[in-house]
């Protein structure tokens, strides 16, 4: 198995506590060479995690885009390497490594969506309407979990599709045609302690829901402990 780099987009904040138990569930369960941050650089990070400046003055997605094809440019980086977010946490140990991941048709995940606008919505309608005028009948790689990425394959993708920032891991997945397993996307947005538990590989939290929710409770439990990534002072 080649152990691969992982890569996270991390937006500048004074507090990221998301990103600290995020690093402490991929120390314990996700086998990596070396953590890299793209884009901002927390000074409680220690020299053990790589770091790519670039600029976030753009919309969230943009500024992704941005942080992704940094990252495939950058010659030191493994390839692939493993996609991920400062919220997204893996709970159970892989043993064989991230496996590729998608949450099945995007039409079916269109309609789970049916009747709710806004720009998400709208972004992913026009995505599978770019798709499929190109021959395809998508799957849908924009879940919450990480996902291992081509160099060659990102950099032609966002060269093809360079207006659709927000879903260009299905972009990506789609024309490079990496396949995968179904799952379940689990991205919770609550404080009731309901939709996970133990069984759970991965899990993703929005900040109240990691902040004053069980499921923040649940994640920062799970690991108490700083890892070789973080600097001890405060």
């Amino acid at each position: 198995m080649d152990v691969l780099d992982l890569v996270v987009p991390v937006r500048k904040a004074a507090v990221n506590q998301q990103l600290r138990s995020a690093l402490r569930s991929w120390t314990a369960n996700l086998p990596h060479r070396r953590v890299w941050t793209v884009g901002h650089r927390h000074p409680w990070l220690t020299d053990e995690v790589g770091h790519i400046p670039t600029r976030q003055d753009g919309t969230g997605a943009a500024n992704t885009t941005v942080a992704m094809r940094a990252a495939c440019e950058h010659p030191e980086l493994s390839d692939p390497f493993i996609w991920a977010n400062d919220d997204i946490f893996t709970m159970r140990p892989l043993p064989d490594g991230m496996p590729v991941l998608h949450r099945g048709l995007m039409r079916d995940h269109i309609a789970a969506r049916a009747g709710q606008g806004g720009l998400y919505s709208d972004a992913m309608r026009e995505t599978y309407a770019w798709l499929t005028a190109r021959g395809y009948e998508p799957l849908s790689y924009d879940l919450h979990v990480p996902l291992p990425v081509s160099k060659a394959g990102m950099l032609d993708a966002l060269d093809q599709a360079p207006g659709l920032d927000s879903f260009k891991r299905t972009v990506y997945g789609v024309l490079d045609g990496i396949g995968g397993e179904e799952t379940a996307d689990l991205k919770i947005t609550y404080r009731a302690p309901r939709g996970y538990g133990p069984q759970s590989v991965f899990l993703s939290t929005l900040p109240d829901a990691f902040t004053n929710g069980h499921v923040g409770q649940f994640i920062r439990a799970a690991f108490p402990k700083p890892c070789k990534y973080e600097r001890t002072e405060r």
